[in-house]
Protein backbone atom coordinates (compact mmCIF):
# COMPACT_ATOMS: atom_id res chain seq x y z
CA UNK A 1 0.00 0.00 0.00
CA UNK A 2 1.35 3.66 -1.34
CA UNK A 3 0.11 7.03 -0.91
CA UNK A 4 0.52 8.70 -4.20
CA UNK A 5 -0.03 12.54 -5.44
CA UNK A 6 -2.38 13.19 -7.96
CA UNK A 7 -1.74 11.88 -11.89
CA UNK A 8 -4.17 12.72 -14.27
CA UNK A 9 -4.22 9.21 -15.30
CA UNK A 10 -6.19 8.52 -11.80
CA UNK A 11 -9.03 11.07 -12.65
CA UNK A 12 -11.44 8.80 -13.37
CA UNK A 13 -10.66 6.80 -10.15
CA UNK A 14 -11.31 9.90 -8.38
CA UNK A 15 -14.57 10.60 -9.93
CA UNK A 16 -15.64 7.07 -9.71
CA UNK A 17 -14.73 6.43 -6.34
CA UNK A 18 -16.67 9.52 -5.07
CA UNK A 19 -19.49 9.02 -7.11
CA UNK A 20 -19.68 5.44 -5.49
CA UNK A 21 -19.30 6.50 -2.19
CA UNK A 22 -21.70 9.21 -2.67
CA UNK A 23 -24.64 7.33 -4.38
CA UNK A 24 -24.56 4.61 -1.58
CA UNK A 25 -24.97 6.91 1.51
CA UNK A 26 -26.05 10.33 0.16
CA UNK A 27 -26.73 11.34 -3.64
CA UNK A 28 -24.10 13.50 -6.20
CA UNK A 29 -25.01 17.18 -6.23
CA UNK A 30 -24.40 19.20 -9.30
CA UNK A 31 -21.39 20.70 -7.29
CA UNK A 32 -19.66 17.28 -6.74
CA UNK A 33 -20.35 16.21 -10.31
CA UNK A 34 -18.33 19.18 -11.52
CA UNK A 35 -15.48 19.55 -9.11
CA UNK A 36 -15.11 15.38 -9.49
CA UNK A 37 -15.00 15.45 -13.43
CA UNK A 38 -12.53 18.31 -13.70
CA UNK A 39 -10.49 17.92 -10.58
CA UNK A 40 -7.28 19.27 -12.25
CA UNK A 41 -8.84 22.81 -12.67
CA UNK A 42 -11.10 22.68 -9.61
CA UNK A 43 -8.38 21.54 -7.08
CA UNK A 44 -5.24 21.38 -8.23
CA UNK A 45 -4.53 24.26 -10.62
CA UNK A 46 -5.91 26.21 -7.67
CA UNK A 47 -3.29 25.07 -5.39
CA UNK A 48 -5.16 22.00 -3.64
CA UNK A 49 -3.80 18.72 -3.45
CA UNK A 50 -5.21 14.89 -4.28
CA UNK A 51 -3.61 11.79 -2.86
CA UNK A 52 -4.38 8.34 -3.70
CA UNK A 53 -3.98 4.93 -2.12
CA UNK A 54 -2.86 2.77 -4.28
CA UNK A 55 -2.67 -1.31 -3.57
CA UNK A 56 -0.85 -3.72 -6.31
CA UNK A 57 -1.39 -1.07 -8.62
CA UNK A 58 -4.80 -0.02 -8.33
CA UNK A 59 -6.54 2.61 -6.39
CA UNK A 60 -8.42 2.13 -3.89
CA UNK A 61 -8.83 4.64 -2.16
CA UNK A 62 -8.76 8.78 -2.54
CA UNK A 63 -9.26 12.35 -0.44
CA UNK A 64 -9.12 15.86 -1.70
CA UNK A 65 -7.56 19.24 0.16
CA UNK A 66 -9.35 22.52 -1.70
CA UNK A 67 -7.28 25.59 -1.05
CA UNK A 68 -10.06 27.89 0.32
CA UNK A 69 -8.07 30.67 1.19
CA UNK A 70 -4.34 31.42 2.24
CA UNK A 71 -3.61 28.63 4.39
CA UNK A 72 -7.14 27.77 4.38
CA UNK A 73 -8.19 23.72 3.27
CA UNK A 74 -10.80 22.22 2.87
CA UNK A 75 -10.73 18.25 3.59
CA UNK A 76 -13.27 16.80 1.10
CA UNK A 77 -13.93 13.87 -1.50
CA UNK A 78 -12.49 11.11 0.78
CA UNK A 79 -13.74 7.54 -0.78
CA UNK A 80 -12.38 4.07 -0.40
CA UNK A 81 -13.63 1.42 -2.44
CA UNK A 82 -15.69 -1.06 -0.44
CA UNK A 83 -14.36 -4.44 -0.93
CA UNK A 84 -11.18 -2.18 0.98
CA UNK A 85 -13.63 -0.62 3.57
CA UNK A 86 -12.74 -1.32 7.28
CA UNK A 87 -9.29 -1.78 6.63
CA UNK A 88 -8.11 1.68 8.29
CA UNK A 89 -7.66 3.09 4.67
CA UNK A 90 -9.59 5.70 5.41
CA UNK A 91 -7.50 6.73 8.55
CA UNK A 92 -4.40 6.34 6.40
CA UNK A 93 -5.66 9.09 4.41
CA UNK A 94 -7.10 11.14 7.16
CA UNK A 95 -3.60 10.93 8.86
CA UNK A 96 -1.62 11.59 5.87
CA UNK A 97 -3.48 14.71 5.32
CA UNK A 98 -3.03 16.16 8.64
CA UNK A 99 0.56 15.38 8.63
CA UNK A 100 0.77 17.01 4.96
CA UNK A 101 -1.21 20.29 6.63
CA UNK A 102 1.09 20.32 9.76
CA UNK A 103 4.56 19.86 7.47
CA UNK A 104 3.11 23.03 4.74
CA UNK A 105 1.87 24.89 7.76
CA UNK A 106 -1.70 25.00 6.84
CA UNK A 107 -3.41 27.41 8.88
CA UNK A 108 -6.62 25.92 8.70
CA UNK A 109 -7.92 22.28 8.40
CA UNK A 110 -11.74 21.83 8.39
CA UNK A 111 -14.24 19.28 6.95
CA UNK A 112 -18.09 19.56 6.05
CA UNK A 113 -19.55 15.95 6.58
CA UNK A 114 -22.71 14.47 8.38
CA UNK A 115 -23.92 13.35 11.73
CA UNK A 116 -26.04 9.77 10.13
CA UNK A 117 -21.86 9.07 9.21
CA UNK A 118 -21.17 7.95 13.23
CA UNK A 119 -18.48 6.10 12.21
CA UNK A 120 -16.52 8.90 9.84
CA UNK A 121 -16.99 12.12 12.91
CA UNK A 122 -15.77 8.93 15.90
CA UNK A 123 -12.71 9.11 13.91
CA UNK A 124 -12.24 12.93 13.19
CA UNK A 125 -12.50 13.32 16.80
CA UNK A 126 -10.58 10.72 17.29
CA UNK A 127 -8.05 12.48 15.51
CA UNK A 128 -8.62 15.69 17.14
CA UNK A 129 -10.91 17.89 14.88
CA UNK A 130 -13.62 19.38 16.81
CA UNK A 131 -16.89 20.44 15.62
CA UNK A 132 -17.53 24.04 15.22
CA UNK A 133 -21.16 26.00 13.58
CA UNK A 134 -21.34 25.28 10.24
CA UNK A 135 -22.15 28.41 7.80
CA UNK A 136 -24.87 29.54 6.33
CA UNK A 137 -22.92 29.50 2.90
CA UNK A 138 -22.39 25.35 3.30
CA UNK A 139 -21.95 24.23 -0.26
CA UNK A 140 -23.28 20.57 0.16
CA UNK A 141 -26.51 20.45 1.00
CA UNK A 142 -26.46 17.01 2.65
CA UNK A 143 -23.64 17.99 5.22
CA UNK A 144 -24.77 19.09 8.73
CA UNK A 145 -21.67 19.45 10.68
CA UNK A 146 -18.40 20.92 10.46
CA UNK A 147 -15.35 19.98 11.69
CA UNK A 148 -12.00 22.43 12.57
CA UNK A 149 -8.52 20.39 13.28
CA UNK A 150 -6.52 22.33 15.69
CA UNK A 151 -3.54 23.18 13.71
CA UNK A 152 -0.85 24.78 15.90
CA UNK A 153 1.38 27.47 15.60
CA UNK A 154 4.82 27.34 15.69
Amino acid sequence: MEISPFNSSFSQAFYDLNVQWLETYFYVEPYDREVLSKPFDHIIKPGGEIFFIKQNNIIIGTVALIKRGDGIYELTKMAIEPSSQGKNMGQQLLKYCIDFAKKNNFKQLYLYSNTKLENAIHIYKKYGFKEVTIPKDNPYKRSNIKMVYPLQKK
